[in-house]
């Protein structure tokens, strides 16, 4: 286990609900086609789209991520707003890939992100494209220039999003939200946006099939998704944290992570924080 990005007990086998029938494979075929279509339109666009104004570039990707998720046969939900302009440190629990693009949808920003996402393909080169910082989790001696960098990207005005806990849990558990890169949003000067994501069926009860953990590989999740029927996907955001005079990065994670109100079963990380 990585003091930097631990891992979570979740697995695939014990936590993730995968019941699709037999009967739901064409509409899936469907959905996965049409996701990979618009990634695919995505990466080939996005250096026409990078040209745009702020504005108007920001709008376009906001879309673009809901429609992704849409196409994955996913309704969107989202309250609340974060600031649209200046520094922002935007954290949020982590469940699934759906994950990225739900956030880039609240306010399109810069991803803190694990070097295996860029190796992914088609995805892994529009992640790049978009700015993202990516860390090696092995590396703990990279923690500091990595805390470095998350702040330069905040004094510039940039949106950087972080998923504190580390890795990816299943919606039913959590882990703690590490403290690194609240150090950089103290270093900035900047606040910092929760945002809670959860998953549930439509009327329903809360849905493990988006959750990416363990084992899981990309196809796995992604077919579980397209195959799922009547998946919502909540979008909490909840007012922003100003840190005060004297706040240090302990009481700023720990304000965060109360600010999304996570459920849990019992199973959390480690107390050991980094």
């Amino acid at each position: 286990m990585s003091a930097w990005l631990p891992s979570a007990p979740c697995t695939p086998r014990s936590c993730v609900d995968d019941r699709a029938s037999a009967a739901a494979a064409p509409r899936a075929v469907l959905r996965l086609a049409a996701l990979l279509t618009l990634v695919v339109a995505g990466t080939v666009l996005s250096p026409l789209v990078c040209r745009l104004p702020v504005q108007g570039r920001e709008r376009i990707i906001r879309a673009w991520c809901r429609t992704v998720v849409r196409a994955a046969g996913v309704r969107v939900r989202i309250t609340g707003a974060a600031p649209s302009h200046g520094g922002l440190l935007m954290v949020a629990n982590h469940i699934s890939w759906l994950d990225i693009p739900l956030l880039a949808a609240v306010r399109p920003g810069r991803m803190l992100a694990k070097v295996e996402v860029g190796q992914w393909p088609v995805a892994g080169a529009l992640t790049a494209r978009s700015g993202a910082l990516f860390i090696d989790r092995d590396r703990l001696r990279a923690l500091p220039g990595t805390v470095a960098r998350i702040a330069d990207g905040l004094r510039a005005g940039s949106a950087v999003v972080v998923f504190p806990e580390g890795s990816t849990w299943c919606g039913r558990s959590q882990g703690y939200f590490r403290r690194a890169a609240f150090q950089a949003a103290l270093d900035a000067g900047v606040p910092v946006q929760p945002v809670r994501l959860h998953y549930r069926h439509d009327g329903g009860p809360a849905s493990t099939a988006p959750a990416f953990v363990g084992s899981d590989s990309l196809l796995s999740s992604l077919w579980r998704v397209v195959s799922a029927r009547r998946l919502v996907a909540e979008v909490r955001v909840v007012p922003v944290l100003a840190p005060g005079p004297g706040t240090d990065r302990r009481a700023l994670a720990l304000d965060a992570e109360r600010a999304l109100d996570l459920p849990g079963d019992g199973h959390t990380a480690p107390s050991t924080r980094s």
